[in-house]
């Protein structure tokens, strides 16, 4: 791996054949863990300018450059987590010859207070080609990490690290992207959006299934448009400068702007619709049945088909699904069931993904499980070894389990004297919901028809017959463990422990998948240890505190939320507990800070603990039942400076190791989303957007 100092450039070719598509990453770590930036990217012409509006990508327009360049989302990582971006370099309109990679920070934070800025390209086989890290970024809220440029025909990478002091605006207006001052006009363009989605919704009719949580299990099949691009987080913008030149903040003179970018797309409604159904016992027909699946091989079969058709009809889904996967954007074709050579008796993937770009085929094979059957190692390594063979670009592995960093699912053989590599990638089925969620939920696809197909996707995953309900089980050492804590003989160095750490981690990711699918937002797994760390070194290290404290703890960044949202699972008293730690308004008098609190959580349970925090430790606490009529009582007697309040629910733990009614992964499940809907989501917010445009119903 090449790492770069700044100024430097480097031929991508010269690193590597296989750089017709490659992934980038920006990574960034933070001492609280709340510390996040936004990432965008800028196609531009050979006059260093964005040929329109649509050449500007960021997170509500993940895909520009018909597809060529695509944000993947963050992925949690050892030492915080990783935002990463698509390049199919090979399908880049050939009017772009630069592509600018940056990221900024909202609500007055500089990247000054992040730590580790870094950069790194892997090519489309999954090896680190770059690393570089940013230095002294100090006080600015946007930053030019690199940048992708042609030369002679070959594309080459040079390390920027430049920011830029009046944060996404400033910088997008220097390459020529439409800045709108006009507020009102905004919000006026806005309301004409929200208007037209209310008129579709109206015009739509029919059923479908709700997101991961709450709501009706049947909804309305109608779409509604919303913007897909809502105005990014942007600090005030400045005067049109060089590009790469630091602002100070008194250049900030002008107001809130954005860059006029919105179009609209088609997302369901939440809103339900009353049914034609005569009565309750008829059911919605749907596309997808799953009534006649008897057994787990009819059930990988049916899930492996329907979900790569789906794939190819709806582009924005399979593109989002194939692209953190190094394949190209162009024509995708989907196989099931196909034979493969392989020594005296052939060998049967679960499915092939074929896409043509200009010519050249990039192919994965998959390997579909469902329910809890586990990827059998020889059948993958099989796999492996066809692909070498063929030519074959991947393997990719589906299956309930969630992927952990330093924990592959199987071990594969990989033959050094082989020219070819292939990429191994797993997906989960968890992963797979997300994604789906999000498209017709909160970013839109291109039409009422592919929003339909992904409701109807959507459906049959969560079905309790289709086997693809995601992480589901503790494992085998769940059970010994929690009885060896009540015994006290679980001792440190116990590989048991490590392996109930590694369950609970799955188990975390995948509730941030199914909160983010519902929320729209970026819910990440808060990682604190310090970067380099090796993942099982970590994961033993966790394993030794289970053992003499008996608990599970994670924390989760909400996107869009005033705190980390904490997750204590403690064995030995079977409670479960969902906290978090909000900032005490900066002015007025203590009490008014405290009725301030309890009105804001006038719906919240009345068994909700509140507690005040002062420095260097804790003051009174108490219930909200009894807080409500007497707030002072949460006031510190010798007038101690009040910093924050922790909030806290407490809820039975489930005894099972699976999901079942009385399982710990659905108790897990069921107290985050208490603890959400009915304390976090009414807490003020400072300093985070929340979506610029909702459809009315969600409101």
């Amino acid at each position: 791996m090449q790492k770069m100092i700044k100024g430097a450039n480097i031929g991508l070719a010269s690193l590597s054949d296989n750089v017709g598509s490659v992934v980038m990453s920006l990574g960034w770590s933070s001492p609280t863990g709340e510390g996040d930036a936004d990432v965008s990217v800028l196609l531009l012409d050979g006059d260093g300018k964005v040929r329109g509006d649509a050449d500007f990508c960021f997170y509500n327009n993940p895909v520009v450059g018909n597809g060529s360049v695509q944000l993947l989302g963050k992925t949690p990582t050892s030492d915080g987590d990783e935002d990463r971006i698509s390049f199919d370099l090979d399908a880049v309109p050939a009017e772009v010859e630069q592509i600018v990679v940056a990221a900024s920070r909202y609500g007055g934070a500089r990247f000054g207070d992040l730590d580790d800025l870094r950069l790194t390209l892997a090519d489309g086989s999954g090896d680190s080609l770059v690393q570089f890290s940013v230095e002294d970024a100090g006080a600015v809220s946007a930053c030019v990490f690199g940048e992708l440029y042609r030369r002679d025909g070959a594309w080459k990478f040079r390390a920027v690290g430049q920011g830029y002091a009046t944060g996404l605006a400033g910088l997008a207006t220097d390459f020529g992207v439409d800045i709108d001052d006009d507020a009102d006009a905004a919000a006026e363009a806005e309301a004409e959006v929200e208007a037209d989605a209310a008129a579709d919704a109206e015009a739509e009719s029919g059923k479908g299934p709700d997101g991961p949580r709450g709501g009706s299990a049947d909804e309305p099949g109608g779409q509604a448009g919303s913007p897909a691009v809502p105005a990014p987080r942007a600090p005030e913008p400045a005067p049109a400068a060089p590009a790469g030149t630091v602002r100070t903040p008194s250049e900030e003179t002008k107001p809130r702007a954005r860059p006029r970018t919105a179009r609209k797309k088609v997302t369901l409604p939440r809103a339900e619709k009353k049914t034609l159904a005569e009565n309750d016992s008829w059911r919605t027909a749907r596309l997808f049945p799953l009534s006649a699946l008897k057994n787990d091989r009819e059930r990988e079969t049916r899930a492996t088909s329907v979900l790569l058709s789906v794939m190819t009809q709806v582009p924005e889904f399979g593109r989002r699904l194939t692209a953190g996967f190094g394949a190209p954007a162009g024509r995708m074709e989907t196989f099931t069931e196909v034979s493969l050579p392989h020594g005296d008796s052939p060998r049967r993937p679960d499915g092939v993904i074929r896409v043509e770009r200009a010519g050249k085929l990039w192919t994965a094979l998959v390997e579909t499980k469902t329910n809890g059957n586990a990827l059998k190692p020889d059948q993958v390594q099989a796999y492996m070894d066809i692909a070498a063979r063929r030519g074959y670009e991947a393997v990719i592995t589906l299956s309930n389990d969630v992927a952990l960093d330093g924990t592959p699912l199987v071990d594969v053989r990989i033959d050094g004297r082989r020219k070819h590599k292939v990429a191994l990638w797993h997906l989960s089925w968890a992963e797979v919901r997300h994604q789906a969620q999000m498209l017709i939920r909160h970013e839109g696809v291109g039409n009422a028809s592919h929003a339909w197909l992904l409701r109807e996707l959507l459906h049959y995953l969560q079905h309790e017959h289709s086997g693809c309900h995601g992480f589901q089980n503790m494992g085998a050492a769940w059970v010994p463990v929690r009885k060896a804590i009540d015994d006290e003989t679980l001792s440190q160095g116990d590989p048991r422990a490590t392996e109930v750490i590694e369950s609970w981690e799955r188990l975390v990711r995948q509730v941030c998948l199914g909160l983010g699918g519902e929320l729209g937002h970026k819910v990440l797994p808060v990682q604190r240890a310090k970067r380099g760390t090796d993942p099982r070194a970590r994961r033993a290290a966790l394993a030794d505190q289970l053992c003499s404290q008996g608990r599970l703890h994670s924390e989760l960044r909400i996107e869009g939320t005033p705190g980390i949202l904490a997750i204590t699972a403690d064995l030995r008293t079977r409670k479960l507990r969902t906290s978090i730690e909000v900032p005490a308004a900066e002015r007025g008098y203590p009490l008014s800070r405290a009725k301030r609190l309890i009105r804001q959580l006038a719906a919240a349970p009345a068994d909700l603990h509140i507690e005040t925090l002062v420095e260097g430790g804790t003051g009174p606490r108490g219930t909200l039942e009894r807080l409500r009529p007497e707030p002072a009582d949460i006031l510190p007697k010798d007038g101690a400076e009040i910093s924050g309040f922790r909030l806290s629910l407490f809820k039975g733990m489930g005894n099972g190791r699976g999901n079942a009614e009385t399982g710990f992964i659905r108790s897990v499940d069921e107290a985050v989303d208490r603890f959400h809907t009915h304390v976090i989501a009414h807490l003020e917010t400072r300093g985070t957007r929340r979506p610029a445009a909702e459809p009315a119903e969600a409101r």
